[in-house]
């Protein structure tokens, strides 16, 4: 994160979008409205003054999960040490940074509706937070996305308290250093404030967002990639007619269609090309086309969490109404995230599959074998398929659901869970695999272009190929792939957001 960059202005009260959740890796300057803030004060008002009536409230006057039989503890600042302190045990490596401040968005979008009886202090605290470079250390361990994401939460709120550890300037260190190294007073909690910091499912929905954001780039990086390809081998683009597609009946494939159709505008074909393509470049349409309509499904199933309140209970002060269930149970999420990760896969195989077409001389044109300048003295691109080859398969070893994985825990009272949090963490890492075969594609389609007798000729195939080849030098003596590679996917990027931006 850079802490010298612009802050990006965030409205509460105005709908988050998915796309916010990726701006949450820089400062945010946060804006709560007079609406808001009264909406918050309202709620906490309400919650204290019940508390006091002796009417009984989950978590502020009674134990939590199966011991909700017990009363709590009398003073409301020690129950709030209480719910965190026997939820700090998670395990594994963190969460990145960027992750851990998306899902403080996304926990402080729920708490400005107000439905959650916290205190302002609350809210301005995540405020403050967020208009620094400071992120909480997260561990990846913990939750069953049942009762929220309770562990990865605590752990959070506890970094925000000064105890456990923090990043600040991408350096972890203790939390207490970090608030002081981010000019940030530790938060106080008092009522309902931790539990309705940790009961809700703001992690998973902070990661399945971003997996969302990062999958609807990668369609589109996949569609230019696929259009480069049938360029440079020179591919007749009789598979993208509009009446076929339309037959098909499914308005995205269409849509892809039309989108490689206007890559390929100016495309000059060869002449003995076969009178059909292999299914790596003919049914692209009709793969990309169903990719994005269940990616489209994950967008808006995420984006109803991001505006809903995921916590319990809530206070409707109105009604006059506490109302105790299940608002913190995140199925939709891991609904949505074992979808993504099934689409991210299937559009990997297609990226490993493109590859291997590259690298073999009896398909990829006429050019030589791993597209090397001179075979057996050069590899060239022969590790790159490996890599390629390897990736894919793990990201079909991780496509095994999460959402239906349910094991009874906290002495049954949690007795079925959706496991939404290892969802949505799948389907982030599968979203940077992804892009990693995206780039290694690219790198090989760069050197496709430097080895063959064609180079390409529509223009936005051109002006691509343009872009990779400006930083990417021709493999002419084996070297070093690696950085080459997330350079590309960087280059891809960046020039679909250009695209986007038109």
């Amino acid at each position: 994160m850079n802490s010298s960059a612009e802050p990006i202005r965030i409205v509460l009260g105005s709908p988050l979008r998915l796309r916010d959740l990726e701006s949450a890796a820089g400062l945010l300057d946060v804006e709560i409205s007079a609406d808001v803030a009264a909406a918050v004060k309202r709620g906490q008002d309400f919650v204290r003054s019940e508390i006091g009536t002796g009417r009984a409230v989950y978590g502020s006057t009674t134990g939590f999960g199966p011991l909700v039989v017990f009363e709590g503890r009398e003073i409301a600042a020690d129950q709030c040490d209480n719910v965190l302190q026997h939820l700090t045990v998670g395990q594994g490596p963190d969460l990145p940074p960027a992750v851990a401040r998306a899902a403080m968005l996304a926990r402080l979008t729920s708490l400005s509706r107000g439905l959650s009886g916290v205190g302002d202090s609350v809210v301005t605290g995540l405020r403050a937070m967020l208009a620094t470079d400071f992120a909480p250390a997260i561990p990846v361990l913990g939750s069953v996305g049942a009762s929220g994401d309770l562990v990865p939460l605590a752990h959070a709120v506890q970094a925000l308290r000064g105890t456990g550890f923090a990043y600040v300037g991408g350096e972890r260190m203790p939390s207490d250093v970090a608030l002081r190294r981010a000019g940030l007073e530790p938060l106080a909690l008092d009522g309902r404030d931790a539990l309705g910091l940790v009961n809700g499912t703001s992690v998973t929905t902070a990661l399945c967002g971003l997996a969302v954001v990062s999958a609807a780039r990668s369609l589109r990086v996949a569609a230019a990639l696929v259009a480069l390809l049938a360029d440079v081998l020179g591919c007749t683009p009789a598979f993208l007619e509009p009446a076929l597609l339309a037959a098909y009946g499914h308005p995205e494939v269409a849509a892809v269609g039309a989108d490689l159709a206007a890559r390929l505008a100016g495309m000059v074909p060869v002449a003995d090309r076969p009178l059909q393509e292999p299914y790596s470049i003919r049914c692209t349409p009709q793969l990309l086309g169903a990719a994005t309509a269940a990616m489209d499904w994950a967008a808006g199933t995420v984006t109803r969490d991001l505006h809903g309140v995921s916590d319990n209970p809530l206070f409707f002060p109105d009604e006059d109404l506490i109302a105790h269930g299940g608002n913190f149970f995140g199925q939709p999420a891991a609904f949505a995230g074992d979808l993504l990760s099934i689409v991210l896969t299937q559009v990997g195989n297609l990226a490993e599959r493109q590859v291997d077409l590259l690298v073999d001389p009896h398909r990829n044109g006429g050019r030589t074998p791993m597209l090397s300048p001179e075979p057996g003295r050069q590899h060239a691109v022969q590790g790159l398929q490996v890599l390629s080859t390897a990736t894919v398969v793990a990201m079909r070893r991780a496509c095994v659901p999460a959402a239906m994985q349910s094991v009874p825990t906290n002495m049954h009272n949690q007795d079925v869970v959706p496991f939404g949090t290892q969802a949505a963490l799948t389907a982030y890492e599968q979203s940077h695999k992804l892009r990693l075969l995206h780039g290694a594609l690219a790198v090989a389609l760069r050197q496709a272009i430097h080895v063959g007798q064609r180079v390409p000729t529509a223009p936005r195939c051109v002006a691509l190929a343009e872009a990779l080849s400006d930083v990417i030098p021709p493999i002419e003596v084996d070297r070093a792939l690696d950085a080459e590679i997330r350079t590309a996917a960087d280059i891809l990027d960046t020039v679909i957001e250009q695209e986007s931006a038109v």
